[in-house]
């Protein structure tokens, strides 16, 4: 948070020289490649409120769209801070939409409903994985399916809707991309479930969470008046994470624009780590092509969070990358630092027992246990580890595996939750969290633990070279990246104390 701002110029003090060139580039397609800690989030915030306030851009027809409730949260909170005249909802941060893609196309879409359709607007489904279920029992009539092939065939599901697979499309993606349905299911009966998923959706009145932008696409392309009401309210529009955009929201995007070049994407190719459910950081780096000619093309690599030994270890992650010219190589800014600890335990149970006990010695000497994170591939590590913490006397709350897009059906009690968090008011913020390397993007903690560094885990299932490899390899470089001020790496030689198959470290150890 920072006091009031007098005038539009104050907002560019502070900014190192790329931060200043991108916040002050407020004319035309700008694309802002940003690594870890490059103060991405400052450099927008302030681009969005000396645009404002210099008149270059109508606040009120302003949109800056991201990934989570709680990006979007902390986007609002930092406008509002920035305010010239302390923030005022009548000010910028009063002004100035700040949202996810969805829940940006939700507000379109009740908005301009009831111009273009009599009947009511169709309920967000609140059990999609209870149709998934139906629609199996009526494609294959049998109750042989396990919830968790239920929740693969609705990823599945989510996975072609926002690649823009219809179902009739589905057979002819497999074949070309060798991809096979889940639930051992063969591509035709897969089709038939998907077909039978949205009629069960329909014959209940509803939609789901990507209808929503399906539908806005729609309407975008087909009525006149309802697109024009929608675009009149988007005159500058901002793209936060833009490397994890899906084919789906890339193509709301550019519906949005419908050549209106105010557009800004900010992301980092490195931190791509959802490719599995369909986003692709394909568009960040063709949006050169795709705008030309660009305003501007800025490229933030100064790491202001982490230090030294922290940031070199993030390099040397992505230094083998079969695209290692695609990526930003992190430069430090802050001296000096703790190196990096690496450790093997005899086994999982000693691993977790082990980093609990390191947590306890650190709160001891007061260490605050809201800056320490232990950080896991899958939810499955979790449970060995919150015993252990709990073993310790120590409070702790867990964050499990999340959608990039971040569900916020409940968007409002979702936004005063993350704006709570984001002011340090949230529920359980002193204790140690617990989460999977997915659902601590975005996040940032004084003190990580990153358990489970071994071949299997990270990279999960050993893969050989190739795109999954360099998914995982994304995913280590987003876990080190999280840490501020130490980091200790670990894994333990066997499963259990019975024996069992020796493991090795991780790859990215070495």
């Amino acid at each position: 948070m920072v006091g009031m701002v007098s005038s539009a110029q104050d907002l560019l003090e502070g900014l190192d020289e790329a931060q200043r060139a991108a916040a002050s580039a407020v004319d035309g397609p700008v694309r802002i490649v940003a690594v870890a800690g490059a103060g991405k989030t400052r450099t927008v915030t302030r681009r969005i409120t000396y645009a404002c306030a210099t008149g270059a851009w109508n606040p009120a027809r302003t949109l800056a769209v991201t990934f989570s409730v709680k990006a979007a949260a902390e986007m609002r909170s930092r406008l509002t801070a920035l305010d010239i005249g302390g923030g005022s909802e009548g000010g910028v941060g009063g002004q100035v939409k700040a949202a996810t893609f969805h829940s940006a196309a939700l507000h379109q879409l009740r908005k301009v409903w009831p111009d273009i359709c009599d009947a009511p607007l169709p309920r967000l489904s609140s059990e999609p994985r209870d149709l998934v279920s139906r629609s199996i029992r009526r494609v294959e009539s049998s109750d042989r399916f396990s919830d968790l092939e239920v929740r693969d065939v609705l990823a599945e599901i989510n996975w072609a809707k926002v690649s823009l697979v219809a179902p009739s499309d589905y057979p002819r993606v497999c074949a070309a991309t060798h991809r096979q349905p889940p639930a051992a299911l063969e591509v035709q009966r897969f089709c038939d479930v998907y077909t039978a998923y949205e009629q069960e959706k329909t014959s209940r009145g509803e939609i789901d969470f990507n209808d929503i932008l399906l539908i806005v696409c729609h309407i975008l392309d087909d009525f006149e008046e309802a697109a024009a009401t929608i675009r009149s309210s988007i005159g500058w529009l901002t793209v936060d994470e833009y490397q994890d955009i899906s084919p789906l929201q890339h193509r709301l995007m550019t519906a949005w624009l419908n050549g209106n070049r105010n557009v800004c994407v900010v992301g980092d190719p490195a931190q791509t780590i959802y490719s599995f459910a369909g986003a692709s950081s394909y568009d960040l780096m063709a949006f050169g092509d795709e705008f030309a000619p660009l305003a501007a093309d800025i490229d933030l690599d100064a790491d202001y969070r982490s230090t030294p030994p922290i940031v070199s270890c993030a390099n040397r992650v992505l230094s083998k990358a079969a695209n290692r010219e695609a990526y930003l190589k992190l430069r430090p800014v802050r001296e000096a630092g703790r190196r990096v600890v690496k450790t093997a335990y005899e086994d999982d149970r000693q691993e977790a027992q082990g980093v609990a006990a390191k947590i306890s010695r650190m709160i001891a000497k007061g260490v605050d246990p809201g800056d320490v994170a232990i950080l896991t591939r899958i939810n499955a590590q979790q449970q060995m580890l919150c015993r252990a913490l709990k073993d310790h006397g120590l409070r702790y709350r867990v964050r499990r595996e999340t959608s990039w897009q971040d569900g916020e059906l409940d968007e409002d009690a979702q936004a005063r939750l993350a704006m709570l968090e984001t002011m340090g008011l949230g529920a359980a913020t002193h204790g140690v969290t617990i989460s999977t390397i997915h659902a601590a993007k975005g996040l940032e903690f004084k003190h990580v633990f990153i358990v489970g560094c071994s071949e299997g885990l990270v990279p999960f299932g050993s893969p050989g070279p190739g795109d999954e490899l360099e998914e995982e390899r994304r995913l280590m470089y987003v876990g080190v990246t999280r840490a501020e001020d130490t980091l200790e790496l670990s894994y333990g030689r066997r499963k259990d104390s019975m024996g069992g198959v020796m493991r090795s470290p991780s790859r990215f150890l070495v």
